[in-house]
């Protein structure tokens, strides 16, 4: 009840301070003016376009993921790669793809599924080591070696939202997803780190993928004689539709134009009302993106959707290229980072210890570590708790690092060195890919492959030092006296970061009783008569390349040939 002040009213309190909105507030956005608590018509104009402002950027570091997806799905799309089809990298994936921190070192296998008209089944091969993600690359399941078949190849059934039909029993490792569009992806390693060929035939041999015939294989005629289920056919599944990928040019980078938005708006279209949680549909919902109804800002908030754009893709690109977190480094005083031991897959929870007793989780931390998963999803395909592990010689471990030993982002001109000491812990084997800063894709060299590492194929191996360490060079131009198998080309002008793959890693990682040595300069940039050298020796390579192409090698051959050629 309000009170009155004047005759035969008492006196009307004073408002306590911390209630007052003062009649000026001076701000980030300018001078905000209110009378008695009343906005001017500026004033709530200027919060308005403010508040529509952080609608736009939330939508935009809260949903890149999901704009992720639907970008490599379309991607795929654009090489003629339709949902349910399979894309193999028979000779690797190489710098002319845009894909997120890719690897040149194992044969990887993707696609789309689409579970609108119902369950989708993914056979995998053996020693298969993959993912399912949903449409807002959320974790589904994983495949082969972390999954539940642990490797030995399995039969997988990804049932859509909603879904009320019957399911088998034992025959299917059943995941149940949250969207009706998945993306799965997954590695083969190489045989005997050398050769794609019979790895390849593998993966053709066992990956299927077709759509579940429900009653069918997987339910018992028990089943059906008890009500329990309806009897479906059994018969063999149709072809899978396999795809090349290497050689192959496609973009699956999330866009940071408007296209984002309309991206963004495909997916609520296309996905249930409920697939995403409602807190953060809501600032999807506020800038006009809502399921069923048409996309269409006017002017004004165009121009402010536009600028937010602007400002959170600047803000995810400074998260990922100088992280602020000292915890995210992996060693004291290091370049080198992964946050995800302190952060878990989920970027809440730090990943369990592995003890001789057994595994000791963290309790719960009860938030998100939002700069972490900003950081992870601008630059990172793919996310799966077999990423965030501490299990000797299963999976692969990362360290990534965009500055060198004094802190300072790698120059493309400069020679760097960095050494792994002897005993490096990988039960499989180990390698750098270094990427352009720009795209966060492989670097686009005459190498074609910018990695270096253990195995032989697509490169030589890096061979070691005389006291079993091994050094690897980053450099415009191959050093004197370093073999090709220890250098990485860089590009004079453009800027790079690198990562340290270990595959199967062992305990002296996890422990971090070995040590890998920060990325140190060794010269200043390079001269002009040089960078023409360099320039002569990439048009020398794209010479030898084509004319390895005309006589149509194999993968092997064609790389000792161009190899051969440039001498």
């Amino acid at each position: 009840m309000a009170t009155l002040a004047g005759p035969g009213f008492a006196q009307a309190p004073a408002i306590p301070p911390s209630l007052v909105t003062p009649d000026k507030v001076e701000s980030l956005i300018g001078t905000l003016e209110f009378k008695d608590g009343v906005p001017s018509k500026a004033t709530a104009q200027k919060l308005y376009d403010q508040l529509d402002f952080t609608y736009a950027y939330r939508a935009f570091m809260d949903n890149m993921r999901g704009v992720s997806i639907q970008s490599l799905r379309k991607g795929m799309q654009d090489i003629g790669v339709k949902d349910n089809d399979v894309l193999v990298f028979s000779e690797l994936m190489d710098a002319k793809s845009l894909f997120l921190t890719a690897n040149a070192d194992t044969i990887y296998v993707m696609g789309a599924l689409d579970l609108s008209k119902g369950p989708v089944v993914i056979e995998t091969p053996p020693r298969f080591l993959g993912a399912v993600q949903d449409a807002w690359f959320r974790w589904v399941i994983d495949l082969g070696v972390p999954g539940p078949d642990r490797g030995m190849g399995g039969k997988y059934l990804i049932v859509p939202p909603g879904y009320t039909g019957t399911l088998p029993e034992g025959e299917f490792n059943i995941a149940h997803a949250r969207t009706n569009v998945i993306l799965w992806f997954g590695r083969s390693f190489l045989a005997n780190h050398n050769d794609p060929k019979p790895v390849v035939e593998e993966i053709r041999k066992f990956t299927k993928v077709y759509p579940y015939e429900q009653g069918g294989v997987g339910t018992p005629i028990a089943e059906f004689l008890a009500g329990k289920a309806k009897l479906g056919r059994v018969t063999p599944p149709p072809p899978t539709v396999f795809h090349e990928g290497s050689g192959k040019v496609m973009n699956t980078i999330p866009p940071n134009d408007w296209t984002f938005f309309e991206r963004l708006n495909e997916i609520v279209q296309n996905e249930p009302a409920t697939s995403l949680d409602p807190e953060l549909m809501g600032p999807v919902a506020a800038i006009g993106i809502v399921k069923g109804k048409p996309f269409a800002p006017d002017a004004r908030m165009k121009g402010i959707m536009t600028e937010a754009l602007e400002v959170a893709n600047a803000t995810s690109r400074t998260l990922f290229m100088s992280p602020r977190d000292a915890g995210w480094y992996y060693y004291p005083n290091s370049s080198w980072f992964n946050f995800l031991f302190e952060t878990g897959y989920q970027f809440e929870t730090p990943i369990p210890l592995v003890t001789k007793e057994g595994v000791k989780p963290f309790p719960p931390t009860g938030y998100r570590t939002m700069d972490a998963r900003t950081n992870f999803f601008y630059g990172v395909t793919g996310i799966t708790p077999a990423m965030a592990m501490r299990v000797p010689g299963i999976g692969s471990q990362y360290l990534l690092a965009v500055a060198d030993a004094d802190k300072n982002h790698f120059d493309g001109a400069r020679t760097y060195k960095v050494t792994l000491p002897k005993g490096i812990p990988q039960a499989n084997f180990w390698s750098f890919t270094v990427y352009d800063n720009m795209t966060r894709s492989m670097l686009d060299t005459p190498q074609r492959y910018p990695r270096a590492g253990s195995q032989s194929y697509p490169s030589p191996a890096a061979e070691p030092n005389a006291d079993g360490s091994t050094t690897i060079y980053f450099a415009p131009t191959q050093p004197d006296d370093v073999k090709r198998g220890n250098w990485i080309q860089t590009i004079p002008g453009k800027g790079w970061f690198v990562i340290l793959r270990l595959y199967s890693p062992l305990e002296p990682f996890f422990d971090k009783s070995w040590r890998i040595s920060e990325v140190e300069p060794v010269s200043g940039p390079m001269k002009e008569g040089l960078i023409q050298r360099i320039e002569q020796r990439v048009d020398k390579r794209e010479e030898c390349r084509r004319e390895a192409e005309a006589k149509k090698l194999g993968p092997v051959e064609r790389v000792r040939f161009v190899e051969k050629c440039i001498q």
